[in-house]
């Protein structure tokens, strides 16, 4: 059994690994990023159309307009001293990326060029902004490019293509993390002062995402079964524009630069729902406008599909009906030039080319707001209260620190990545200077060896593909953008039966060590099993509607009783746990209420909503 000591274990080398690797490195932390895909291939990459940030380069923006938008984007239950520090970092941490050598594109005047993005504004919800920073229509790559070659500059250790699979608890603290050479099939130690979970999201869980096929939620459902509650995991983003069938994202810029939604009958249908933010609406309320065109018959071949158009020619009309500047409007050129990836999808995996025709969407699970909770400073908490789980630290797609609320404003998952992943990374930097190295207990390695023993060995009858496709029918079926008690209690049974057949009834094909997908896949399948039961549970418990948790039997948003977030966990018995969930975590309301004595307008006032604790 080999064991590698390093102060500081970062799991995951997508943007919030690489930011919180390259800061604890520079504070003079032994850093080593164990990731189960090579660096650059991490999801951060899959990130199209833009960062957040209140630079005001083209329009007046400030970050207090970037806050606002991020809590009531977030639909008041984000944390509201969380979203303020994002907004202001979020400044610093572009103009920093840029320092670094990022390829932003560029206005006339050789500043950063910005785009809209839905739910961006000033003025409190004022009027449209263009915030979203971006590097064409592959932001997300740039930002991987980018901190990956800082990391190895700063001489950051990475152990690619090794897969972790538990965590290592002494006496209430993280001693390190368990993982699996994929290239061998064998187990190895990382024995560290701190562990940094940036591992990502699990948008698998569902049968259309955008989320790629490694984004199997394995931190959390690791973190779960070590004793950390997790979230608000009843709030899991649907994009609103994914590729018909495929999942595919097509980025929210491409609306930002003019696209619009249209239906069957060739209407302009966010005018309906959201007549003053229109196609720029936030992602909730588009995706399920999209699910309502499509219930009332109105949906492209009645396919359950929309059309999402940025040819000039319809742009340019909407553009001179809005009584827009004639320098906005665009043409064959300015599209292909601002959305090159977006028409290669298109071209390449539809056989559309979208500066001729429009392209097919459909909602796809795209974003997990909830995950393993944190405090502004990226250390894992494990109660209502705040206590910190000492040397354990989360920050990401992973983790719920509750910047996100409900409902994520886009651009700012990248926000989110850059700011808190270099808040952890000097955070963890601090402790492991002052922190003790904790003895490894005997055979730490025993429990996950005897899981992987029992899959590997197994002589049932079901294969995990053919479980992982029920559970991704029966999820996007019951606990999609649409949710009513019958549908996630069919939901929970589903998932219970499925639960049984893994834990009794499977069957993998390679016996092998060396790269065992079969093996490893089976693995995964647990870690989403745990992870949309408690989505589907927490979704159950909470009797309102809010953000991307859109309830038909409880269909408006319920302040006096449901504002605070949920807490759930399970007693560690992965073939039948026992789940506890809890309200009794308040959100933070305290920024809006000082900003609204410092003059907020009256009309604004509103937006800060009555708290409950239970």
């Amino acid at each position: 059994m080999k064991v590698h000591k390093h102060e500081a274990i970062i799991v995951g080398a997508g943007g919030a690994g690489l930011m919180a690797a390259l800061y604890a490195s520079k504070a003079g932390a032994d850093v080593a990023v164990v990731s189960k895909l090579y660096p650059t291939r991490s999801h951060t990459g899959a990130a199209q159309g833009g960062i957040g940030a209140a630079l005001g380069n083209l329009d007046e923006d400030q970050p207090i307009y970037h806050t606002y938008d991020t809590v009531k984007g977030g639909d008041y239950l984000t944390d509201q001293a969380a979203a303020k520090i994002l907004a202001e970092n979020a400044v610093d941490a572009v103009i920093e990326l840029e320092h670094m050598g990022l390829p932003f594109d560029r206005t006339s005047e050789k500043r950063i060029s910005q785009r809209r993005f839905g739910g961006h504004t000033r003025n409190f919800g004022e009027e449209l902004v263009r915030r979203a920073c971006h590097a064409a229509d592959r932001t997300g790559h740039m930002i991987l490019q980018t901190l990956y070659q800082q990391c190895i500059k700063n001489e950051v250790h990475f152990f690619d293509e090794f897969q972790v699979v538990d965590m290592i608890v002494v006496d209430g603290a993280v001693a390190g993390v368990i993982a699996i050479e994929l290239g061998t099939g064998e187990f190895h130690i990382f024995h560290g002062k701190a562990s940094f979970f940036a591992s990502g999201g699990w948008g698998r869980c569902w049968s259309v995402t955008s989320n790629a096929h490694a984004l199997t939620g394995d931190g959390a459902a690791i973190a779960l079964r070590r004793g950390v509650p997790l979230e608000d995991m009843e709030f899991f983003q649907f994009h609103p524009t994914g590729i018909y069938r495929m999942g595919i994202l097509i980025t929210e810029g491409v609306r930002g630069e003019g696209g619009v939604l249209i239906n069957s009958v060739g209407e302009r249908f966010m005018e309906r729902y959201a007549p003053s933010a229109k196609d720029l609406a936030s992602r909730d309320v588009v995706s399920r406008a999209i699910y309502l065109e499509t219930r009332e018959g109105r949906s492209i071949k009645n396919r359950g599909y929309v059309h999402l158009d940025i040819r000039p020619g319809t742009v340019n009309r909407y553009f001179a009906e809005e009584g827009r500047d004639r320098n906005d409007f665009i043409d064959d050129a300015t599209v292909e030039r601002k959305l090159p990836d977006i028409l290669d999808f298109c071209r390449t995996y539809l056989g559309v080319d979208p500066v001729k025709e429009p392209m097919p969407v459909q909602p796809t699970a795209h974003y997990a707001m909830g995950g393993i909770p944190t405090n502004v400073d990226a250390e894992v908490v494990i109660d209502a209260a705040g206590t910190v789980m000492p040397g354990l630290y989360a920050a990401g797609e992973t983790a719920c620190v509750s910047v996100h609320g409900a409902n994520r404003l886009g651009t700012n998952s990248l926000v989110d990545l850059v700011v808190f992943g270099r808040r952890g990374g000097m955070s963890m930097a601090e402790f492991v200077k002052q922190a003790d190295w904790k003895a490894l207990p005997a055979n730490p390695e025993g429990e996950i060896r005897a899981e992987f023993d029992r899959i590997r060995n197994a002589t049932g009858k079901s294969r995990s593909g053919e479980l992982r496709a029920k559970m991704q029918e029966t999820m996007m079926e019951n606990i999609g953008v649409f949710r009513t008690q019958e549908t996630m209690q069919r939901g929970i049974d589903d998932l219970a039966e499925l639960r049984e057949r893994f834990y009794t009834d499977i069957q993998i094909d390679d016996k092998a060590h060396v790269f065992n997908t079969d093996l490893m896949e089976a693995w995964e399948l647990g870690a989403l099993l745990d992870l949309a039961d408690v989505t589907a549970r927490t979704a159950i418990e909470r009797e309102e509607s809010r953000g991307a948790h859109s309830r038909e039997d409880f269909k408006e948003r319920d302040d006096e009783n449901w504002l605070a977030h949920s807490l759930i966990s399970h007693d560690g018995v992965l073939a039948d746990p026992t789940y506890t969930v809890s309200f009794d975590k308040p959100v933070d309301l305290s920024l809006w209420e000082e900003e609204i004595a410092q003059g907020l307008p009256e009309d604004k006032q509103k937006f800060r909503p009555k708290a409950r604790v239970y």
